[in-house]
């Protein structure tokens, strides 16, 4: 049994090098860019061998798409719960109101998306992330809907994006703004769903 705990411990304490590796990453990636931090800097802030931070990741891009995989999988799960569920107006809130909080929960390395564009494009997280948007506006989208309303719906995803980045510059409370991005988020995809529904009764 005492082997086991010992193991346990050890990956745990794995996993917080792990950790650490990604958040002094990340911060390094967003003071300096992506190009020209090195893998020895990430170490030398790190206070590791290059040889222990080589152990968990072989380049500077595995450290990225790992932080990208880890801070995304709420969307992941959330993307999954959304189709299966029926493409009722409660879901594409629910959806909507999810987006929301995984967003917040990964504020850093959206922001360093946003601000390292032509970096992130090169990479591999850039088809990652446009997998997933197109993922999500599957799900908000109606088929049958006219243009306007599907502008609507994508509107909402970019909305919430652009509350991350525009409203950091505004005066108040961060969580007072985060719910006013995400009412309009909601008002686009209502108007949206209302649409295609008149759409439909009306062929």
């Amino acid at each position: 049994m005492g082997g086991t705990m010992n193991g346990t411990k050890q990956q745990r304490r794995r996993g917080d090098t792990r950790q650490r590796i990604q958040d002094v990453a990340l911060e390094l990636f967003a003071e300096q860019g992506y190009e020209k931090t090195s893998l020895r800097e990430i170490a030398e802030r790190l206070d590791v061998t290059k040889a222990a931070l080589y152990y968990h990741f072989k380049t500077k891009e595995e450290i990225l798409v790992s932080i990208f995989e880890d801070l995304s999988r709420p969307l992941e799960d959330l993307i999954e719960w959304g189709r299966e569920q029926p493409h009722t107006l409660e879901t594409k809130q629910e959806i909507v109101r999810g987006y929301s909080e995984a967003l917040a929960g990964a504020a850093p390395l959206f922001r360093f998306m946003q601000e390292n564009q032509a970096t992130v494009r090169d990479l591999r997280i850039g088809e990652l992330f446009k997998t997933r948007m197109f993922g999500l506006r599957d799900i908000l989208m109606d088929p049958e809907a006219d243009l306007v309303d599907q502008v609507r719906c994508i509107s909402a995803l970019f909305t919430l994006h652009a509350g991350m980045f525009v409203l950091r510059d505004l005066e108040g409370d961060p969580e007072e703004q985060r719910a006013a991005v995400l009412e309009v988020a909601t008002d686009l995809i209502t108007q949206a769903h209302r649409g295609a529904e008149g759409a439909q009764s009306r062929s």
